[in-house]
């Protein structure tokens, strides 16, 4: 390392000489020229403070609340409120300064130590992490300390791969492309070495968990719990995969596609066939597919595989849909031939080979996955009506809340209950798939919980029955029915919070019923509007909730290069809507994707347009703005296919992509929040959404959170800003001089 390096100022000395300027403290702040003259009434000072949110600049925005006068006690309670924003903004910056030199610290630290791959993984992670939290991610990849890092890595993630260490050469590239994400320098190896994790997963689940476990003992980590193989026998996940539905299955993909006209069918094959290159070459898959340790015979294999996609690229003309028949069975027959590896194997990895080369959205589901995506996407799943999450600490899977009049609430289960057997076989180690899997089934069948409860073992047995999945959700619970809420987080301004979990088909509906209950209990001056870690759902429910706010126009319209992407555009509906004249705050982050992506972008459009009164705070959204459509590929499995994609009112493309600087959604304001902050954040609302136990007496400890901590303790700073502007809002306009002072 040269002498220079001790010249040059921290990451973190820079962030706080930069934007900090010292120890942040509020201090009473002048108005800036003019602005006393421009507010005289609370209409100026609400023209201009949503005007600078707009803008998109956090600071500006509440600067003149800050210098409200205290003489009216609505003024001087708007004031205060911004007070602390603006505290809790600083409060940040500070956090961010800290963890920073903390971060960099453990960077250096990192760096000193004996080159291994452990260690240059360690300083991967410090060094993602001083990304995340600067404001200028360039000044990170500029240090020529972190270019000499991801070069090592990068040789390190190869070699261990060459060693057949899956697991760290996985956890090298994942983070080099979480460093590098925007480049997509490595997002082959990551799939790449993803796609031999899954494989072990799926058919070696065993060694899967040796594999799990070895690292975690290399870690200083306590062990896992001993392997569980419970609904775990890959021949079940076989079952009912033919030949015939993988050829249907990219017959209609090439012709369907958004990007079918652009793609090469050869591209489809190669990539198909080096996922079975790739399924022979991962030698932990020996136990189940003994022939591929054969050295001879997989090299013959690999051989053909290679002659064959050589073939394919040299090829002048047309390579279509018989080629695709013809790569097919000479797989199968090669594989006769040498490895003799199981045939539905063989023609999963063939069909999950080809839809990989369209997009990360399409793909066939197959007949053991149908289950599980019709739960997602129907809104309802037959089971008992618990929610559940794995508990690091006890590794078992527990109960967060039963479901209000569901099978599991009506015998008496509570959350914090611990899983430990299904149907009288051990739970202990199982993943979330396994026990979602193993406890849902057919309405009217049984199923047999043994839960852990305070050192007892209670056992229940319930019938199986239709549960509805709720996505409307309010501020606060008044009760355990799902449309118990408290819908006001401000009930003195009348200012409502409604936070949409996803787009299922009773969403608007819901909605609905929250509006009304909050429009029937009193006037409803502002709305926040979360849309946060909403992952989307149905495009007919994301119109019909924008149209609560659209008056009219265009929603969102789609546009597609292959036979099935005819543009078409999606308007508001007619007399959908419900918030006339009532200022929205849309509230937006990485985790809002698809069609909470059509609601904030179509409500952003119109409220730059004067047609409605709102603000879309908080981050970037994700970027998933295509269309997938469903159809049967035989009796037992679906396909789903991207075959457009969406566009914002504005025309925009929603959707992210490859090498694409602009994608999703961006807030009218960045509101950042620290990813410590994001996790605090969620943690206490989760735990704010438990449902209360009926008829019983909760401890004062026992009780669920106190969701305002969100706003008091400075944990949720795009939810606090978003009220800010609704109470600035909510002011009354016979408050006529608020002249700056």
């Amino acid at each position: 390392m040269s002498s220079g390096v001790c010249k040059r100022l921290s990451f973190a000395a820079m962030f706080a000489l930069v934007v900090c300027g010292g120890t942040p403290e509020v201090r009473a702040q002048q108005p800036e020229p003019g602005a006393a003259e421009r507010i005289a009434t609370v209409g100026d000072l609400q023209a201009l403070v949503w005007e600078r949110a707009r803008r998109g600049d956090e600071h500006e925005a509440i600067r003149p609340l800050i210098s409200l006068p205290e003489s009216d006690a609505a003024l001087a309670r708007l004031r205060a409120s911004s007070v602390q924003l603006e505290q809790a903004i600083q409060q940040r910056e500070t956090k961010r300064a800290e963890k920073l030199a903390e971060v960099e610290k453990q960077f250096a630290e990192a760096l000193a130590k004996p080159r291994t791959p452990q260690t240059l993984s360690e300083a991967l992670k410090s060094a993602i992490e001083m990304h995340l939290l600067t404001t200028d991610k360039s000044v990170v990849l500029a240090d020529p300390r972190v270019s000499g890092l991801i070069e090592e890595a990068t040789v390190a993630a190869l070699q261990a791969e060459a060693d057949r260490e899956w697991l760290l050469a996985n956890e090298l590239f994942y983070r080099l492309n979480l460093l590098l994400e925007e480049e997509g320098r490595f997002d082959a190896d990551v799939r790449r070495l993803g796609h031999r994790l899954l494989m072990i997963r799926l058919f070696v689940p065993e060694r899967f968990w040796e594999l799990r476990n070895r690292a975690q003992l290399a870690e200083g980590k306590k062990p896992l719990p001993p392997y569980n193989s419970l609904g775990e026998d890959y021949r079940e996940k076989l079952k009912g995969v033919t030949r015939e539905m993988v050829l249907t299955a990219v017959a209609r993909s090439m012709d369907l596609h958004v990007d079918s006209r652009k793609r090469d069918t050869r591209e489809v094959i190669i990539g198909a066939l080096e996922f079975i290159r790739t399924m022979a070459t991962t030698t932990d898959l020996e136990p189940v597919f003994p022939g591929i340790a054969d050295a001879a015979a997989r090299n013959a294999f690999v051989a053909a595989l290679d002659r064959h996609m050589a073939t394919l690229r040299q090829r002048q003309g047309r390579v279509g849909r018989d080629d695709v028949r013809q790569a097919l069975d000479e797989v199968i027959r090669a594989s006769r031939e040498t490895v003799r590896i199981d045939e539905a194997a063989l023609i999963r990895e063939f069909g999950d080979g080809a839809m990989a080369q369209l997009d990360e959205f399409s793909g066939i589901i197959w007949p053991d996955e149908k289950p599980r995506f019709d739960r997602m996407t129907q809104g309802e799943f037959c089971g008992v009506g618990v929610q559940i999450q794995f508990d690091e600490e006890t590794q078992m899977v527990k109960v967060i809340t039963p479901l209000e009049g569901t099978p599991a609430q009506k015998a008496g289960m509570r959350a914090g209950d611990l899983i430990k057997r299904i149907n009288g076989m051990t739970a202990v180690g199982v993943s979330i798939f396994q026990a979602v899997d193993l406890i849902t089934g057919p309405a009217g069948s049984k199923v047999r919980l043994t839960v852990e409860r305070q050192g007892q073992d209670l056992e229940f047995e319930l019938a199986r029955a239709l549960i509805p999945l709720h996505s409307v959700k309010g501020w606060r619970r008044t009760g355990a029915a799902e449309d118990q809420w408290d819908w006001f987080v401000d009930p003195d301004n009348r200012i409502g919070y409604v936070r949409l979990t996803g787009f299922t088909p009773e969403t608007t509906d819901e909605l609905d019923g929250a509006i009304r209950q909050m429009q029937e209990s009193g006037e409803l001056n502002g709305l926040i509007l979360d849309l946060r870690f909403n992952p989307g759902g149905l495009l007919t429910q994301a119109v019909s909730v924008a149209s609560r706010f659209v008056p009219e126009g265009i929603i969102v319209s789609t546009t597609g290069s292959g036979r099935g992407g005819g543009g078409q555009a999606e308007r508001a509906e007619r007399g959908g809507l419900k918030l006339h004249g009532v200022p929205v705050v849309v509230l937006i982050n990485e985790g809002s994707a698809s069609a909470s992506e059509i609601v904030a972008g179509a409500i952003k459009h119109y409220a730059q347009r004067g047609d409605v009164q709102a603000i879309v705070v908080g981050a970037r959204t994700y970027g998933k703005g295509s269309v997938q459509n469903v159809w049967p590929v035989s009796s037992e499995a679906l396909l789903k296919l991207t075959t457009q994609y969406y566009r914002l009112p504005d025309g925009t493309i929603i959707h992210r992509l490859p090498k694409a600087s602009v994608w999703g959604v961006d807030p009218d304001v960045k509101v950042e929040m620290l990813p410590e902050q994001i996790t605090d954040a969620l943690k206490l609302r989760q735990d704010a959404d438990v449902r209360p136990d009926l008829g019983e007496n909760v401890a004062a400890d026992q009780a669920p959170p106190d969701p305002a901590r969100l706003i008091t303790e400075g944990l949720d700073l795009q939810l606090q800003y978003a009220l800010v502007l609704l109470r600035t809002k909510a002011l009354d306009p016979a408050v006529e001089h608020v002249r700056l002072h």
